[in-house]
């Protein structure tokens, strides 16, 4: 696939393949969610639960065409999806404890053997796949790829002097830093104010003091290997290699937090007070050169919780793709070992259900939902079929093989792909968690549930256009938008003896119905905006009539007031003459 920049991709992965793609259409995009929710959730599984959705679709769309109520459609797929589950639970395999190496080694057989010593690496209680490294490497062929227990990551940016530092130590103290041991000149208008150049000269000798205390401190501590976050510089470095200590700078976070894990250590913010219990060990320190590339190994550790796996491969888009082949073949030995539970591959497990899901329906089910359950039956064989397709092989010959290989009791009998024909899949080990079908199924049967249960599509054209403000809808606006939109909801028939749900006619009826009553709404609410509109301007015209009658009282009180005083001051006047 090449994306708008010109880039390549070669995968084989369905989710890589959706994520890619420009898809539009809504039902569509629910498919790429289903895919990216199987592979966070699962990491395998997501070409499957696309098809399987796929093809539930194609089957319920003959009982959509006969006008089956969708309610009625989306209960039965429910109920059948439970079925399914519940056999996959019924007939799944528990993993045995004493060759649990083995059992996941056949689990993971596609990828590589040293995936499952990667998983196994980490603790047990918590396996979080993130502090597995995968380091890439162009050059060389896959089978130069090596497992590393411990911690491996490209050799970082260096000043002068760390070509005098040793590169190799058996059993060394390793001290890890969040500090940064480097000189730096001022920072932006900074200012020192002295009054003569030996006042200057002492700023100067305390900022040499200060670096060489931290570099003294890390001496004492014994460490042989130096790691900090943050730039270690050319004074630093020089300092380190005059002693025989290894030091790497701008160690990115991730590599960081591995190093921690499987090391022991401890990151220190500062460069005093440093324990030994705050240092970390490993047997054996080595920078190597691998392909054009130089790296820093950390082997042999004793809290080791933590790998790295190194990549070879003749070019960019191989490399890409065993990358995203051991993250599937990891997120499978990780669920393997918390589910505990397998099946069989190679389309049996779809098979053993449909046989089920048809026995079920013909002997339990006499109502309208036996036909839904058989065309969800025959869906599930999609994954035998399209196996088949994709090795060049006659499906509808092995198909009928493995319908009369189920029926005589034979479960995990799939499609064999050495011998093109019907095999059992459990004695070959052809082997997957019972969660990838599990989720599968319930995935797909969500997507199909939810597509079938849209009624209408809309699309309003003016939100691709620049945003602005808001304009009232033209008369008629509401026709054109539903006009050859689809069919309308189900409605019951009139008929008292005919329970059945019958669709409306495919008319212009309905839908301008629906158009009539949609215009009525946008009448109403601008009448309904206008009404407000008038009681607002009417409270503004009370407010303003009882701010003139409050003026107009107390103009007369005043008045009033006035006049009385005046009163009193001549009654006054005339009792003095």
């Amino acid at each position: 696939m090449v994306d708008e920049n010109g880039k390549q991709t070669i995968t084989n992965d369905g989710a890589t393949v959706m994520k890619m793609l420009d898809i539009v259409h809504p039902a569509a995009r629910i498919l790429i969610d289903i895919a990216r929710s199987q592979d966070a959730e699962v990491g395998d599984g997501t070409t499957s639960v696309v098809v399987l959705a796929g093809e539930i679709l194609k089957e319920m769309k003959e009982h959509v065409e006969q006008n089956v109520s969708s309610r009625l459609i989306t209960k039965a797929i429910r109920r059948t999806s439970a079925l399914a589950v519940n056999k996959i639970k019924e007939i799944a395999v528990p993993t045995s404890g004493a060759n649990k190496k083995e059992t996941l080694a056949k689990l993971a057989a596609t990828a590589m053997t040293m995936v499952v010593e990667a998983i196994l690496s980490l603790d047990q209680d918590d396996l979080n796949e993130k502090l597995i490294g995968i380091k890439k490497i162009p050059g060389g062929s896959l089978t130069d790829s090596q497992f590393v227990n411990g911690v491996a990551f490209k050799k970082t940016f260096s000043y002068a002097g760390f070509e005098q530092q040793p590169k190799s130590f058996k059993k060394p103290k390793i001290v890890c830093l969040n500090v940064e041991l480097e000189l730096k000149a001022e920072k932006d208008n900074a200012e020192v104010r002295v009054e003569q150049i030996s006042e200057y000269q002492a700023i100067v000798d305390a900022e040499w003091q200060i670096i060489f205390k931290k570099l003294e401190a890390l001496y004492k501590t014994g460490a042989k290997v130096v790691l900090s976050k943050l730039p270690i510089g050319d004074l630093a470095t020089q300092y380190f290699a005059d002693r025989d200590i290894f030091c790497a700078g701008r160690v990115a976070s991730e590599d960081m937090e591995r190093i921690v894990e499987a090391t022991g250590a401890t990151v220190q913010s500062t460069c005093s007070d440093i324990l030994p219990e705050h240092l970390g060990t490993c047997g054996f320190f080595e920078e190597r050169q691998i392909g054009g590339e130089r790296f820093n190994f950390f082997e042999d550790c004793p809290e080791a919780k933590t790998c790295t796996l190194v990549l070879r491969g003749g070019a960019e888009q191989f490399i890409a793709e065993v990358e995203r082949s051991l993250h599937d073949a990891i997120m499978i030995v990780k669920r393997a070992i918390q589910n505990k539970y397998i099946v069989a591959g190679g389309g049996a497990v779809e098979m053993e259900i449909s046989a089920y899901l048809h026995q079920f329906a013909d002997n339990k089910i006499l109502d309208k939902q036996q036909p839904i359950i058989k065309s969800f039956a025959k869906a599930l064989e999609v994954i035998p079929r399209q196996l088949c397709d994709n090795a060049g092989f006659d499906a509808t010959d092995i198909l009928n093989k493995l319908r009369v290989e189920h029926a005589r009791g034979n479960i995990w009998a799939g499609v064999d792909f050495d011998n093109e024909g019907v095999a059992d899949m459990m004695t070959k080990f052809v082997w997957e968690p019972a969660l990838v079908k599990i989720n599968a199924i319930q995935a797909a049967t969500e997507a199909a549930c939810l597509i079938l249960s849209v009624d209408e599509t809309i699309r309003n054209e003016e939100s691709q256009a620049p945003q602005g403000p808001p304009k009232a809808l033209p008369p008629g606006a509401a026709q054109r938008a539903l006009r050859s939109r689809g069919r309308g909801m189900p409605r019951r028939s009139n008929n008292n003896n005919n329970n059945n749900y019958q669709m409306p006619s495919r008319g212009p009826s309905a839908r301008l119905a629906i158009a009539n009553a949609l215009d009525r709404v946008f009448a109403a609410g601008d009448a309904v905006a206008d009404a407000k509109e008038a009681r607002a301007r009417a409270r503004e015209a009370l407010a303003k009539a009882e701010e003139g009658v409050w003026r107009a009282v107390f103009r007369q009180n005043a008045e009033r007031v006035a006049l009385e005083a005046l009163q009193r001051n001549l009654g006054g006047w005339g009792g003095s003459n």
